[in-house]
């Protein structure tokens, strides 16, 4: 049985029908991807950040990104914290500016602070990405019951300590949308995230791809972020700038699992991996398609 569709922002997602490509836009000057609009170093992007990221933003639409998620704290490890008031210089402009130039692109913003949620929601974003969505602190998902937009629990763990993987994140999981309903977060506009790369070994983020279908339990939509991740390049011995093809591979494994949602870096070729395995996958077809006679 499919899930029912959710209205972000101006799109409706039908979920089941494929798998959607949401971009990353990092705002950052220390994303451990090196894409970070405000890059030391890099003098056009860091002096026009909000040019860049609608820039950015365009080629990604262009690209076939179906929905942009908009950050302005790297969640690296070993990160520089952010004041609330530095998060919403970053965030607010761009969000504000994107949504300006690409009225028709759903737009996400990745913050833990409801304040910066409830600004960026006030500037135009449609959904609220919460990367501690299984904390005890409600106040995230409080804001996004306030603006009616629909919330994404992402699984964390101040340590990577878990005597069963699978089990404890969906645990954690089904607690965070219990929270989130009892804030006012209608179930039906939940997302959850099992957190690859998020107090997780290694060998943590290998068991979840192997298990992704397990997932469905929660009877959620379920948004996957692997992009570029520490634990492919482990494999590979590979740089983060160097991660696109091992990116593409937890794309097609999250497709065949029955994800809903890719966020990733390198829109174009996660986009087309994507389409062919829903092609095989879940029957989707591109518009015009005829078997040939």
């Amino acid at each position: 049985m499919r899930l029912p569709a959710l209205a972000i922002g101006p799109r409706t997602f039908a979920w089941g029908e494929r798998t959607y490509v949401m971009g990353i836009l990092n705002v950052t000057p220390d994303s451990f991807s090196g894409d970070g609009l405000l890059a030391a170093g890099d003098l056009v992007r860091a002096g026009d950040p909000v040019g860049a990221a609608v820039s950015a933003a365009r080629r990604m639409a262009a690209e076939g990104a179906d929905l942009l998620d908009v950050g302005g704290e790297s969640t690296r490890p070993g990160h520089e914290p952010v004041t609330e008031a530095e998060e919403l210089a970053r965030v607010v402009p761009v969000v504000a500016a994107v949504r300006a130039a690409l009225p028709a692109m759903p737009i996400s913003v990745d913050t833990t602070k409801p304040a910066v949620a409830a600004a960026a929601v006030e500037a135009g974003a449609n959904l609220v990405n919460d990367v501690w969505g299984v904390a005890d602190d409600d106040g995230v998902a409080r804001v996004a019951a306030a603006h009616g937009v629909p919330l994404v629990l992402m699984h964390n763990r101040a340590e990577a300590r878990y005597a069963d993987l699978v089990a404890e994140v969906i645990e954690d999981l089904a607690r965070a949308v219990d929270r989130a309903i009892a804030a006012g977060v209608p179930r039906h506009r939940l997302v959850v995230d099992p957190g690859f790369g998020f107090g997780k070994t290694a060998e943590h983020n290998l068991a979840l791809l192997g298990n992704l279908a397990a997932l469905r339990a929660l009877d959620l939509p379920v948004l996957l972020g692997t992009s570029r991740k520490s634990t492919l390049g482990r494999i590979l011995d590979l740089p983060a700038g160097e991660r696109v093809e091992a990116t593409i591979a937890t794309t097609v494994l999250a497709v065949a699992a029955g994800v809903d949602v890719v966020r990733v870096h390198d829109v174009r070729p996660n986009v087309r991996a994507a389409r062919v395995a829903d092609a095989a996958v879940r029957g989707w077809r591109p518009a015009g398609w005829e078997e040939p006679r």
